[in-house]
């Protein structure tokens, strides 16, 4: 990986105005794009495509597909790198379980992403919500993917087993960087705590569940520290990995130190499947939930949790 242009220099002030012709946006022209915001107003629901100003949400809307947030659109951390708001946040919506299973009925989404704010005001850290949500969604939508993208509990594990016990198809939790930007870029996250919640999710359902994970780059990451974190990852059985471009949402956040050349993506993605991950997204508008339908959990696994199910609804 030599020459790739990723190791970076430590002063995050020095940042590139100017965005490289390969970050580029597309406007909505697509009617499915009107009629996806139209359901997702009609239905009060929040979006974390809109919430986090996502780079594809003019693509996947005009898809007819979206990644809702539930438990509001507050957040309770302030991540330099996140747009969603910090605020102290509203009472959970009981009806926001239902609102989201009709949408994604509506939709005829086969596979749909659950995602939510940091809830560090609530005991359970909102796990309570994303049980339920699974449950709407599943009765609603039997043959629907589900995967979820949760905070980490504050790594209470009877709250991560409220979520588990719901039998999600596939379990999703950021690492967002490498382990010693963390501090920086994540506010009250830890790094090694976020592995042991990636881990402990999959031996909750005896490994009935794919793991994934994120990273953005841009932020002052080394190659090598790149390469450790991939490494940390698989030490903790995630198979699902996802890489993308760090962009800036404000003036506010931290800034971008560098902008990575789609090559370097497609390097970092050999990389990672030969290092044993199933399933890589990398590129610069990739997203933790961009195209996420083209990862499908493997069918043993998919048929193991039915029946789970199928026993303890006897």
């Amino acid at each position: 990986m030599s020459g790739c242009g990723i190791n970076q220099p430590e002063d995050l002030s020095q940042q590139r105005e100017k965005k490289p012709s390969w970050i580029k946006v597309k406007l909505p022209s697509d009617p499915t794009f009107w009629s996806t915001k139209s359901l997702v107003t009609d239905l009060k629901l929040v979006t974390v495509c809109e919430e986090a100003q996502c780079p594809n949400r003019w693509e996947c809307w005009s898809h007819g597909t979206a990644t809702f947030m539930i438990a509001g659109e507050k957040c309770t951390r302030a991540c330099g790198f996140c747009a969603i708001k910090t605020a102290k946040p509203d009472p959970l919506e009981a009806d926001e379980p239902q609102r989201v299973a009709e949408a994604t009925r509506r939709m005829k989404l086969s596979h749909v992403v659950i995602t939510a704010v940091a809830r560090d005001d609530l005991r359970d850290g909102g796990a309570g919500h994303f049980q339920q949500t699974i449950r709407a969604l599943r009765e609603l939508n039997p043959n629907t993917i589900i995967e979820v993208l949760v905070p980490d509990f504050n790594d209470r594990d009877w709250a991560l087993a409220l979520v588990m016990e719901a039998r999600p198809h596939i379990f999703n939790h950021n690492l967002e960087t490498v382990e010693r930007l963390t501090p920086l870029v994540r506010s009250r996250a830890q790094y090694q705590r976020s592995l042991t919640v990636l881990k402990k999710a999959k031996a909750m359902v005896h490994g009935k569940v794919a793991t994934k994970s994120g990273l953005m780059l841009g932020l002052g990451e080394q190659a090598h520290e790149i390469l450790q974190a991939m490494d940390d990852l698989r030490a903790h059985d995630v198979t699902v990995l996802t890489l993308g471009q760090y962009l800036r949402p404000s003036p506010k956040h931290l800034p971008v130190s560098e902008y990575i050349e789609p090559a370097v993506f497609d390097e970092l993605k050999a990389i990672a499947l030969a290092k044993g991950f199933r399933h890589v997204a990398s590129g610069p508008l990739v997203r933790s939930s961009y195209h996420a339908a083209n990862f499908r959990p493997e069918l043993d696994v998919l048929e193991a949790i039915e029946a789970d199910l199928r026993v303890s609804s006897t």
